[in-house]
């Protein structure tokens, strides 16, 4: 079917609230205090959530990853809004990029990005196209250009 919630460790719940609603646009549901959780809706309220609970600092913190199904109008335009809102975007090996990569064995469009607690999270869109496992992960233009072939 779907997923529909998963859970990250945050060392500030104030700090990583902000990231997702303010800078990712993630809707606020709900926020338990005595539990230093916080709840946030992806998408639609209902659809899917993303729980955020405080494990505190320290130096044997756990990162995740959770990647966000999006549109690929939403990816192409991804490294753009997310530079807007001072988050580095990422290629598929972790360097900064200028466009998403594809994972061509799915096919699939990707840009990856951190949160502040170095969680890493992946904007991504299934493509209408055969799968070209041949391929690898590409960036998009050289996928766009084995297209027009």
């Amino acid at each position: 079917m779907t997923l529909f919630e998963s859970h990250l460790p945050v060392a500030n719940l104030d700090n990583a609230v902000e990231f997702y609603r303010d800078r990712l646009g993630l809707t606020l549901a709900h926020v338990v205090p005595d539990r230093q959780a916080a709840f946030l809706w992806i998408g639609s309220p209902g659809a899917a959530m993303l729980g955020l609970w405080r494990t505190g600092a320290n130096p044997q913190r756990t990162t995740l990853h959770i990647a966000f199904g999006t549109s690929v109008a939403q990816v192409l335009a991804a490294p753009a809004t997310l530079r807007d809102a001072g988050i580095t975007p990422l290629d598929f090996n972790g360097q900064p990029a200028n466009e998403p990569d594809v994972l061509a064995w799915m096919p699939a469009v990707s840009i990856y990005f951190h949160d502040p607690d170095g969680h890493l999270l992946e904007y991504v869109a299934m493509l209408p196209d055969q799968p070209r496992p041949d391929l690898g992960v590409i960036p998009w233009n050289e996928w766009e250009a084995t297209r027009r072939r």
